[in-house]
């Protein structure tokens, strides 16, 4: 009874302090797992945005280009109208404007506007530039464009998804080395049972509710309910959600045993008379 009763819990949920506490206990290997596995429903939820929010945007637009147009030496070939909406959603727009006007600007989240000698993306954080390439022709014209963007759709999500999870595994392997540390100091004034390769294991379970919250931050801003500003301050809270996850399971390891043997204190001890 006694040796059961001493074994570790089983590490299977990452959404409750105990839980977190847990994986300290558990393989590396149980943890990498249950780390893809939310790696993976990150970069699910990623990549059924692009295909559900983005992608119809742009095919919409590929179908509106002109039968002729390319970028050639640095510089936009365009046979049509400017400045012109090809398309737009809530989340993105695509548009032509060879001079950056500003005439077709949109309320969409993100807009992407191409210009005569570059590329400008604007959203709520101002906006980036980029020059076309100057090394080899690009196509940009609907015969060429819509057959090509058929065919690399599939591998696109594909990639997007990988991307995310190789992102994710490897930023979590960082911070849980920078995370552990402070749980290891913590633990050791706390007497708790905590070494620095538990700590690492801690502190990596512990980075993993706040990916679950930014994960359903991001379905919520796919369903409208938040805007880009609050998905922007949720990305922001779901660093701080690892660290209260981190000192709440603290507690909830098991005592040192050197702390819990219960011995008195040697300076108490009655004085012969």
């Amino acid at each position: 009874m006694d040796d059961a009763s001493q074994q570790p819990p089983f590490a299977w949920q990452p959404l409750t302090p105990g839980g977190v506490a847990a994986f300290a206990r558990a393989t590396l290997g149980r943890l990498l797992l249950v780390q893809f596995v939310v790696a993976l429903l990150a970069g699910g939820a990623v990549a059924w945005f692009l295909h559900r929010e983005w992608f119809p945007v742009i095919t919409e637009a590929i179908n509106k280009l002109p039968p002729q147009g390319q970028v050639l030496s640095g510089r936009l070939d365009w046979h049509g109208d400017s400045p012109r909406m090809l398309a737009e959603s809530r989340f993105l727009a695509l548009t032509v404007d060879l001079s950056h006007e500003g005439s077709a600007r949109s309320p969409s989240h993100v807009q992407v506007e191409f210009g005569q000698n570059d590329i400008r993306v604007f959203s709520l954080f101002g906006f980036a530039r980029t020059a076309y390439p100057r090394g080899w022709p690009l196509p940009f014209n609907r015969p060429e464009l819509e057959p090509r963007w058929g065919a690399w759709r599939p591998a696109i999500l594909a990639l997007a998804l990988g991307v995310v999870v190789a992102a994710l595994l490897l930023s979590w392997w960082l911070l849980a080395w920078l995370y552990c540390w402070p749980a290891w100091l913590v633990g050791f004034f706390a007497n708790r049972d905590l070494g620095v390769k538990a700590s690492r294991r801690l502190a990596g379970a512990a980075l993993l509710p706040g990916a679950v919250f930014l994960i359903g931050a991001m379905v919520l801003y796919r369903l409208g309910v938040l805007d880009l500003i609050r998905l922007t301050v949720a990305a922001g809270l779901h660093l701080a959600v690892g660290w209260l996850y981190l000192a709440l399971s603290i507690p909830c390891l098991p005592r040192h045993p050197a702390a819990s043997q219960g011995k008195g204190n040697p300076f108490d001890k009655k004085r012969g008379r």
